[in-house]
């Protein structure tokens, strides 16, 4: 594509419809987490949380003060929805959203990282511009066009997502239907469609298809005879994934990023109730300084070398965890486990085995035995309350670990002491274990 066709004016449409959109999906997801009591779960009631690592200054928010942080960014999202102070809005939004994000691993999920990368987009395109507060209420004047490299840049980032997502299924587990076979029986008491769930042509099917839509889901797109088939595609896809896998605003903000790829005058005629905008009414866009074009370059090098880390780390990730996140491996595999962490006084010698059941909440508990990083983290945490006792101590943590329904299998060395170790999230940590699964079902 020439750098010319970038910087050609397009219809703003489909921008200002994703902004109406984008702003309401938010805004049930914010207070939909406090109906629903994921709030109160995760970010309340709990003594404290699993932040990410170097983010501990992020602990004063937890408690009751959560309600009113989620339910301001309720309240951002309306405010965006409607184009009210957007340029205030939507940074503030990104800057909380983020923070939340931040805050919490315990109920991890790709779809809150990705919300992070389209409302940090979303600060720098102009999508107040039109049917806005801001424009009525004559804060800056109406624009109904906007440069053709604001839809690329959506485009783009969903290409990353979805290439992604394709390339992570391509392991054993998945193609040999073990994952999905597993995940599936989780759901066999659903109400009217259990049943049918736990067949096997329909596992096939979900799998090949899941790979299938996520590889070719974005060219077909954006190629104009396939388009409209893609798009009844992607609503029956996305429209199963929430009622069956329940993943809250993912599916529909995935619908609605499908705007980008339909013709402008399309949607402005089908939302907005007008005819296409004339062609000889189009302005003339200069092309952005350097620091504009070299800071969506850097952007777009992050999001693809990022995903890629965990081949630069020993091991497999499926096993070690060490480069999942942030790398669109999206629903790939159930882990569960057991844990026991012994304290070992190292002047006395005396051994407490701590009850972690009186120090986490449920939730916690059924995270941390899988997680490395978590299991660090609350080793860390022991040393430091041990020490305020004026006890110097040594943290052992023996963790064993399920995946995709196998057996329990040791998962860290009981014989290292994890207060004495750091955290580098880009290299292999040697307390954890080489994986046990066979060679044949290599998983990276």
């Amino acid at each position: 594509m020439s750098t010319a066709r970038l910087f050609r004016p397009m219809d703003n449409s489909p921008l200002i419809v994703f902004r109406i959109i984008f702003g309401a999906l938010i805004s049930l997801e914010c207070f939909g987490a406090i109906a629903t009591g994921w709030v109160r779960e995760n970010v309340v009631e709990p003594t404290f949380t699993f932040n990410f690592i170097g983010f501990e200054w992020l602990q004063f928010l937890v408690g009751p003060q959560m309600y009113l942080y989620f339910a301001l960014m309720g309240i951002l999202g309306i405010c965006i929805s409607l184009g009210y102070r957007y340029r205030f809005c939507m940074p503030a939004f990104t800057l909380l959203w983020t923070g939340a994000y931040l805050l919490q691993k315990t109920a991890y999920n790709n779809h809150y990282y990705l919300l992070i990368l389209l409302a940090l987009i979303m600060c720098f395109m102009p999508a107040n511009s039109s049917h806005s507060l801001d424009m009525k209420q004559g804060r800056l004047t109406e624009n109904q066009w906007m440069p053709a490299y604001v839809k690329w840049i959506f485009v783009l980032q969903l290409f990353l997502v979805y290439s992604y997502a394709a390339i992570a299924k391509l392991y054993p587990d998945w193609t040999d239907l073990t994952f999905i076979r597993f995940l599936l029986q989780t759901k066999a008491d659903y109400p009217l469609i259990g049943d049918v769930l736990q067949s096997p042509s329909l596992h096939s099917v979900i799998t090949w298809g899941g790979l299938l839509f996520d590889a070719l889901i974005i060219p077909a797109l954006l190629w104009k005879p396939s388009r409209i088939i893609a798009f009844f595609v992607a609503i029956v896809f996305h429209l199963f994934n929430s009622i069956v896998f329940q993943i809250g605003i993912f599916p529909y903000l995935s619908l609605a990023l499908t705007l980008f790829f339909f013709s402008p005058g399309t949607i402005r005629k089908l939302f907005f109730k007008q005819t296409p905008l004339e062609e000889g009414d189009k302005p003339a866009f200069s092309p952005p300084k350097a620091i504009w074009i070299w800071g969506w370059a850097i952007y777009f090098l992050i999001q693809t070398i990022l995903p890629l880390r965990h081949h630069m780390i020993p091991g497999e990730v499926l096993w070690t965890e060490e480069g999942h996140r942030m790398s669109w491996r999206m629903m790939l595999r159930a882990r569960y486990g057991s844990i026991q962490f012994e304290v070992v006084n190292k002047e006395t010698g005396a051994r407490t085995v701590p009850d972690i059941s009186q120090m986490l909440s449920k939730r916690q508990q059924i995270r941390i035995a899988g997680y490395p990083d978590l299991i660090w983290q609350f080793a860390q945490r022991l040393a430091r309350e041990y020490a305020l006792d004026g006890q110097d101590v040594a943290v052992y943590a023996n963790a064993k670990v399920s995946i995709n329904g196998r057996p329990l299998e040791q998962f860290t060395d009981p014989r290292v002491d994890l207060a004495g170790e750091d955290w580098d999230p880009y290299r292999h940590h040697h307390w954890i274990l080489p994986s046990p699964i066979h060679e044949s079902h290599t998983l990276d």
